[in-house]
């Protein structure tokens, strides 16, 4: 007969062990970083030109703005809570000391204001400042000083979208834009967690684009890289409205869209917060013809305001695989999740075991994300297929200290299109 435990009363007792089973955890997906040219001069010594995080408008104000001061709070669907002592502080700090006119002089310091304030006001909750610095006001040193800060950013592994306003409110020709644009997403596909959300110039006589600029050249680059037209005229930080480049409002429409549905719904059809109205008015026609070069547009709706209306990589005309947004996206956050996850797995003895023990692992992750809706199926079988065993750890593979696991995935898809056939039938009844 079993010993019965000593000392013990009657009763039921529960002994916890662990599994085994190292567990994937989801990967961010929802802060930017932002450079740009802030008011403020800072030193080297203390960090300034550095990428820093800042978690509300205040202490993005406080730091990069000439005076310290409580500012501005916005939340989508909820009334801004004004301040009018700080949005004067933080205009005469941008604008240095000058009353405004629309449309305004995007000076500096404007630009990276307005698109971090656009940001926090559309949802978002945490990003990146990079302040750009610049010896001159030539385009040329702006480039400069930008090949810095994105060298800067590898070093930041939790970024996770991209954003230069200031080179879209600079640049005089599609050429200096162009440049600055391919280098943003080459640092983008290098680091292959981000994904950059790029400005068009302003035409100020509002012409519709006819064709989209050649900002960015490669497939590989233009994957990772989205594009966003018109900009967007919005209140001003005095309250007098000023057209700035969309780029931060859209980045707090990714954000807000990550949290309430998933980085795999389409960042689209949803409405702009902190936006009086856009720079140009698009019709059907001139909306089709951006989005078949992987231009998302900005549209005002009766009855819904101004919605972000697209949801495309610049990849659009030339990857189907690549074409949308949420997609790359996706990838982007599954691959990440599984790399920060599975660190563990590093010196581990190369054998069976610890293939099953990655398989398994990455299954039960993917399982999860395709009960969230991220894949597609009926069966988890259909969304996804992870293969690591002897097919892909050969001896040689072993011999080189090599652990190889394919991982298939069908992810979802938006619905662009909608379709309906309405047929009459005359004298039915109901």
């Amino acid at each position: 007969m079993p010993i019965q435990p000593r000392n013990l009363a009657p009763g039921v007792y529960v002994k916890e062990s662990t599994s085994g089973v190292h567990v994937i955890s989801g990967a961010g997906t929802s802060t930017p970083a932002f450079l740009g040219l802030a008011h403020r001069e800072g030193n080297d010594e203390l960090g300034f030109y550095t990428p820093s995080q800042v978690r509300s408008w205040k202490e993005f104000s406080d730091r990069y703005a000439a005076e310290a001061h409580t500012g501005l709070v916005g939340e989508v669907g909820k009334v801004v809570q004004h301040c009018e002592d700080a949005a004067l502080g933080v205009l005469s700090a941008v604008t240095g000391g000058r009353t405004p006119e629309a449309p305004t002089t995007l000076d500096r310091g404007v630009p990276l204001a307005e698109a971090v304030y656009g940001f926090f006001a559309n949802g978002g909750s945490s990003c990146y400042i990079v302040p750009l610095r610049v010896h001159d006001d030539e385009f040329a040193s702006l480039v400069t000083a930008l090949d810095t800060g994105l060298q800067q950013l590898e070093k930041v592994p939790d970024v996770h979208m991209v954003a230069a306003p200031d080179a879209a409110a600079r640049a005089t020709t599609d050429q200096e834009l162009a440049e600055s644009a391919q280098k943003i997403a080459a640092h983008c596909a290098k680091m292959q967690n981000r994904v950059a959300i790029l400005d068009i110039r302003h035409d100020p006589t509002g012409t519709p684009m006819s064709t989209a600029p050649d900002l960015v050249t490669g497939n590989e680059q233009k994957q990772f890289a989205t594009l966003y037209y018109p900009w967007v005229t919005v209140p001003g930080l005095d309250g007098r409205s000023r057209t700035v480049p969309p780029c931060g409002h859209v980045a707090g429409v990714w954000a807000r869209t990550d949290a309430n549905r998933g980085v795999f719904k389409a960042p689209a059809n949803t409405d702009l917060g902190n936006v009086v109205s856009l720079a140009v008015t698009l019709n059907d026609t001139q909306n089709g013809d951006l989005y078949n070069q992987g231009v998302n547009c900005l549209r005002t709706f009766p009855g819904k305001g101004i919605l972000v209306w697209g949801a495309r990589t610049l990849a659009a005309a030339d990857d189907l695989d690549w074409r949308y947004i949420n997609v790359r996206r996706l990838v982007c956050f599954l691959s990440d999740s599984i790399k920060q996850s599975t660190t563990w797995a590093v010196f581990e003895p190369n054998d069976e075991h610890l293939w099953a023990t990655l398989r398994q692992s990455v299954e039960a992750f993917l399982t999860d994300q395709w009960r969230q809706g991220a894949l597609q199926g009926s069966m988890p079988d259909q969304a996804f297929n992870v293969i690591c065993n002897d097919s892909t750890n050969t001896q040689e593979t072993i011999d080189r200290g090599e652990v190889n696991a394919d991982v298939y995935v069908a992810p979802v898809r938006p619905a662009e299109f909608i379709h309906f056939r309405i047929t009459q039938a005359a004298g039915a009844t109901t």
